[in-house]
C-alpha cells in the first residue's frame, strides 16, 4: 500500500495527540501529505419551559471555529515535522463528519485515536473509530490509547 493522503482525526484528547503523531510518522515514511480535522460537533438547542427552543448563538460556533483552527495548528507545529498540511474544520457529528471529510478531500488512510472505553458506556455511546472504520471507503488506523508513541 502506498498512502499519498493521510487524514488525522484530532480533538484535544491524549488518545488524538498519539493520533497526529503516528500519523504524521506514517506520513514521513510514505511521503505524503496529511489534512488534519477536527469536527466541532452541533450543540442541541434547549427546550423552554413553554416548549419554544431557545437560539443557539452563532458566537458560539464562531469560537469554536477559531478554537479548532488553534488545535490543529497545534498539532501540525508539535509533530509536523514541515510535512504539508491542509486543516479542515466543520460542524457534524464526529464520525459523519470524518467520513465526508475523509471522501471529499480524497485520503488514502484515515489515522484516528481511540479511548478504548468498555461496558455501558461503550454500549450506550459506541465508538467513533468503530463507526468511521466501519462505512470508511479508505483503510482506518485505530490508535489505542495505551498505545506509547515515543
Amino acid at each position: 500500500m502506498n498512502f499519498k493522503k493521510i487524514l488525522i482525526a484530532v480533538d484535544n484528547s491524549t488518545c488524538s495527540e498519539k493520533a497526529a503523531k503516528a500519523g504524521y510518522d506514517m506520513a514521513e515514511k510514505f511521503g505524503a501529505e496529511v489534512a488534519l480535522v477536527n469536527i466541532i460537533e452541533p450543540i442541541p438547542a434547549n427546550v423552554n419551559p413553554d416548549l419554544t427552543l431557545a437560539p443557539v448563538f452563532l458566537e458560539t460556533y464562531d469560537n469554536s471555529e477559531e478554537n479548532s483552527h488553534i488545535l490543529l495548528k497545534e498539532m501540525e507545529t508539535k509533530y509536523g515535522k514541515g510535512i504539508k498540511t491542509t486543516y479542515l474544520s466543520i460542524i457534524d457529528t464526529a464520525a459523519h463528519g470524518i467520513i465526508q471529510q475523509s471522501d471529499e478531500w480524497g485520503s488514502d488512510l484515515i489515522v484516528i485515536g481511540t479511548y478504548g472505553r468498555t461496558g455501558l458506556y461503550h454500549f450506550l455511546m459506541g465508538s467513533v473509530a468503530e463507526h468511521v472504520a466501519r462505512k470508511s471507503a479508505c483503510p482506518v488506523l485505530i490508535i489505542p490509547n495505551k498505545f506509547d508513541v515515543d
